[in-house]
């Protein structure tokens, strides 16, 4: 059984990333084709460091993707915190149904829906141009909300109930015991939530595509203009590129995530020997 079990996994994670691991190496392709190897070369990584198109749309993503994430991380610990807070069993559960939406909707929905109202409120407002970098920010900060809240969440449900109050009982405002205490401990949820963020805002297409104005173009919107010709093996390159960045990222996310419930354990350890011991 054991043996079937890791053939079983063997293909599974052969079926999920051959078409990444064939990406990788026609991204070093002397040649242009997909269909012949002509030896190792680096000239299309050369080549995408001088491509002013894909450099300025690399450049867009990335300052928009950072925006989304600080400003998702910001609002969505406080939505936790809020929602944590909660004494309304009925509300508490209404804000969970809420918050799992934009996850759940198809992204065409969202994208369209999104759309329609920043094309309303600009007629509203009477502004020529509807859609632009401010349009695109508040829907990636949108569908990225509950990523940040449901990895916030769990923290604070882990946390100790007592820290807080034992700050105040020192003399810590609400406010202070607030940073001073419980954001250190919401710290790695924090931290993964923005990652979260960050990749899933780097990697957007649908949404961005109908929410972005003509001044201001995406990577992956670049990407799908570029299908309806021909795709240049620069794209290769930089795909390699990302894929390798968003890896590190999961990877640090992952590692977090791995100290803080061994933290958590220990503490748990620990407060059950000092009850054994009081006992």
């Amino acid at each position: 059984m054991k043996t079937l079990s890791r053939i079983y996994t063997g293909l599974i994670l052969l079926f999920l990333f051959a078409p990444i691991l064939i990406l990788i190496i026609y991204s070093f392709n002397g040649s242009n084709s997909t269909a012949v190897m002509s030896g190792f070369s680096l000239q299309w990584y050369a080549e995408l460091f001088h491509n002013s198109n894909i450099l300025e749309a690399l450049r867009n993503t990335l300052v928009l993707a950072v925006s989304s994430a600080l400003i998702a991380t910001v609002m969505g610990t406080a939505a936790a915190v809020g929602i944590f807070r909660l004494r309304n069993k009925y509300l508490h559960a209404a804000l969970d149904t809420v918050t799992n939406i934009p996850m759940i909707n198809p992204d065409i929905i969202t994208g369209i829906s999104l759309m329609l109202m920043f094309v309303f409120a600009g007629r509203l407002f009477g502004l020529n141009n509807s859609l632009n970098f401010a349009t695109i920010l508040i829907a990636h900060v949108t569908f990225c909300l509950p990523y940040v809240i449901l990895q916030v969440l769990p923290k604070l449900q882990q946390m100790d109930k007592s820290l807080p109050e034992a700050a105040m009982d020192l003399g810590c405002t609400h406010l202070r015991a607030f940073f001073k205490v419980e954001i250190p401990e919401l710290f790695p949820g924090i931290i993964t939530g923005m990652i979260m963020a960050f990749t899933m805002s780097l990697d957007d297409f649908v949404i961005s595509y109908f929410t972005s104005g003509p001044g201001f173009q995406t990577l992956p919107v670049l990407i799908y203009s570029m299908t309806k010709k021909t795709v240049k093996p620069t794209i290769y390159a930089l795909a390699t590129i990302i894929f390798f960045v968003i890896l590190a990222l999961l990877t640090l996310t992952n590692l977090i995530d791995s100290d803080t419930d061994k933290a958590v354990k220990e503490a748990r350890r620990k407060k059950r020997a000092k009850k054994q011991a009081n006992a």
